[in-house]
């Protein structure tokens, strides 16, 4: 009877589980259907201080937070700059060496000096922070921390006061200003001193600077950084360079107010961790409220946050793919991002599935899972993911992988008929369709040029063709016959991969630090593929270091190499081709060592003009050149793979832009209805086990009482 009530007890407990909540939920049972995007970071981000951060995880967090001068806009490629903070693009005037002010089309060597004219909106405010907190007497609140102060003061949340003021162009001067600063050691100073006037000197000038804990850049002015009045700031810039008005969509030009600065370099303040790389301020969307390294990273919404909205206008598509179905609407839509630790992808993966995550990339482990191809050798979603009604969202990265040969070397370098035709045969022998069918998943396009999609100068389809690698076949882009490869070869002196007059076989090597079972498996396949011509073709593997050398050195023959955009302008991917950065002669980024005087010729003709008809057309001799001369193997533009759960509203990739968090849009409720459907405890083995128990256990029982009952009589 004992065993009979204990059965039914287990069985009722049981049941009654079925009408309780899912349990297995990672989050708070009070986070319940709230307007919050869930996803993960692998490391704590090493820099948050946007004179520091140059890193993609970095990006993430700190885009959301702070707000350059510019942005990109969400919907339109090619990828188009417009105002985030100011009242309208900069506008740009030229001046001579007499700093008079020149027409916009003045030649290029008059012009001494491009002044760049920003004007901000007025009533944009920054994010409630202490460091703008004030005292009845309108002094700034904790500006002066005394030991007595420290004494109270363990955690964040002890600053009990938080304040904030109006952005002014002030704080755009003074970040600049930082840039130069010997106690930050911007990553960019390099580059920015051959540019902003004044910014190499400046930076001498702040290392004869006594040391000390905080160095006050608002007491040394630095003459290439003009501030106008309390909206408007002027950048002096040497020569003309268009392309600096990507630089201003960058963090790195955002704002930072001189009493935050001063705020963080208060003794005490380091041994706190109070510092602007774990608590950075700013004017964008979010604020970083939650910064756990070993547990979560939380962005919430911006209390302060100015008025901005969502686009009204994109490209062609767009709004039949639901991407304008809230035009005009306020920004931003979510209220917080979760990013939660996970170091291992298959945890993420499993918890993505179960709902837990919004986005997920896909990782090779998860691919299968995710992704088939059909039959056209298209990637689609599996039966399983369309089931639980995901999207795949694809996007070509603004970066290209391509082989590369050093033309400086005696067999396959140079411009000679020889070597161009040399390469042009093996450019069509090796079949980059198959190399991504195979090693990338399919995740990838055939490159055409080295600008990719996206870019300004990049075409689509048969206009866009390298028509000595493809034909068209009545509007389809086909690789061309391996004969038209063996008859280049064959003119190039070296027929069925032997030298015409010597009768020698045919052999080249390619240098690489790739190393593994993966990489063997891709290094056999590129034999295989030079085998298409009786080449022979001699893998030379290396450590990073030692391929690093020979690449500068030029005794690297054949070789793999790739770029990603540090902004979308094609003279960012021209200028890997452009003579004066060959990187033996001037340790540059062209790794293939090419030189062409035409093409050099055109490439500082199109780096200084703006995205007209007469830039593509001289972009377009340019690519007829590459493809010419054939210094590379233009390869594939790799193409990002992600999934989005049903909830998700749909979004478009942005490889370039990263505070693209205000524009997401999520359904709280049909979320959590999804979870709970999803993560229902499977309660059939238990009910079964239950019963299996108490048929093991009444057997055992009986005897116990039989022997008891005995021994009383």
């Amino acid at each position: 009877m004992v065993m009979i009530r204990a059965f039914l007890l287990s069985l009722l407990l049981l049941l009654s589980a079925c009408d309780h909540a899912v349990n297995n939920s990672p989050y708070p049972a009070t986070d319940k259907q709230v307007n919050t995007l869930y996803s993960s970071f692998e490391e704590r981000p090493k820099h948050l201080d946007p004179a520091l951060s140059y890193s993609s995880n970095e990006s993430e967090i700190i885009a959301q937070i702070y707000e350059p001068p510019l942005q990109y806009h969400y919907l339109k490629r090619p990828y188009t700059l417009i105002p985030q903070t100011l009242t309208a693009m900069p506008s740009v005037r030229y001046l001579d060496a007499a700093g008079r002010v020149l027409p916009d089309d003045a030649p290029l060597a008059s012009i001494a000096q491009s002044v760049y004219e920003l004007h901000l909106r007025p009533g944009i405010y920054y994010q409630p922070h202490p460091a703008f907190a004030r005292n009845p007497q309108g002094q700034l609140r904790y500006a002066h921390l005394t030991a007595a102060d420290w004494a109270d003061i363990h955690d964040w949340r002890d600053f009990k006061q938080v304040g904030t003021r109006e952005l002014v162009a002030a704080d755009y001067v003074y970040q600049i200003r930082r840039l130069a600063s010997p106690q930050l050691n911007s990553p960019i100073f390099g580059v920015m001193a051959e540019y902003i006037v004044g910014l190499a000197d400046y930076s001498k000038q702040l290392l004869a600077v006594p040391n000390a804990t905080y160095l006050d850049l608002t007491r040394y002015p630095l003459a290439g950084v003009e501030l106008v009045n309390r909206y408007t700031y002027r950048i002096h810039i040497r020569g003309k360079y268009p392309q600096f008005s990507y630089w201003l969509a960058m963090p790195f030009f955002a704002p930072v107010p001189p009493e935050v600065d001063a705020f963080y370099h208060q003794p005490g303040m380091v041994a706190h961790n109070f510092t602007l790389d774990w608590h950075p301020v700013g004017t964008g969307a979010y604020q970083l409220t939650v910064n756990d390294p070993n547990r979560q990273m939380v962005l919430t919404r911006n209390p302060n946050y100015h008025p901005a909205f969502y686009p009204s206008d994109g490209n062609e598509g767009d709004a039949a793919a639901g991407l304008l179905r809230d035009a005009g609407k306020r920004l931003p839509f979510i209220d917080a991002q979760v990013f939660s630790l996970e170091k291992e992808s298959i945890p993420y993966w499993n918890k993505f599935l179960q709902g837990y995550y919004d986005l997920s990339g896909i990782s090779s482990d998860s691919f299968d899972q995710a992704v088939e191809l059909n039959a056209q050798g298209n990637p689609e979603l599996t039966p399983a993911m369309r089931a639980q009604g995901m999207s795949l969202v694809t996007a070509v990265t603004a970066s290209n992988s391509y082989m590369g040969f050093n033309m400086l070397d005696n067999v396959v370098g140079g411009l000679s008929e020889r070597a161009r035709k040399l390469r042009l045969a093996i450019a069509i022998a090796v079949d980059y369709e198959e190399f991504i069918s195979i090693f990338a998943n399919g995740r990838g396009i055939p490159a055409q040029g080295p600008i990719p999609p996206g870019i300004f100068g990049y075409q689509d389809g048969v206009q866009g063709m390298n028509p000595l690698v493809y034909q068209n076949n009545n509007g389809k882009i086909t690789r061309r016959p391996i004969a038209d490869a063996q008859g280049l070869l064959a003119e190039a002196g070296y027929p069925n991969g032997r030298d015409a007059k010597t009768g020698a076989p045919l052999v080249l090597y390619f240098d690489t630090a790739a190393n593994g079972p993966d990489a063997k498996s891709r290094l056999d396949w590129m034999v295989k593929q030079f085998a298409k011509l009786n080449i022979q073709l001699v893998i030379r593997g290396t450590d990073y270091n030692r391929f690093q050398d020979k690449m500068r050195r030029g005794n690297a023959q054949i070789f793999e190499w790739g770029w990603n955009a540090d902004y979308p302008d094609p003279e960012n991917f021209l200028f890997l081709l452009y003579g004066a950065n060959g990187k033996v002669a001037h340790g540059g980024e062209n790794a293939a060592n090419y030189q062409n005087p035409q093409f050099d010729a055109l490439f500082d003709q199109m780096k200084y003009l703006d995205n007209t008809p007469a830039r593509l057309a001289i972009i377009n001799q340019m690519l007829a050149l590459v493809r010419e001369d054939s210094p590379w193997l233009f390869g594939y533009f790799p193409k990002a793979f992600s999934l989005r759960q049903a909830w998700v509203a749909p979004t478009k990739p942005n490889v370039i832009a990263n505070n693209t968090l205000k524009y997401r849009k999520i359904d709280p409720v049909l979320r959590e209805k999804l979870r709970e459907k999803w993560n229902q405890p499977v309660l059939l083995p238990l009910f079964w086990l239950a019963i299996v128990s108490v048929i093991l256990i009444l057997p055992a029982l009986w005897a116990w009482r039989r022997h008891e009952r005995s021994r009383a009589l």
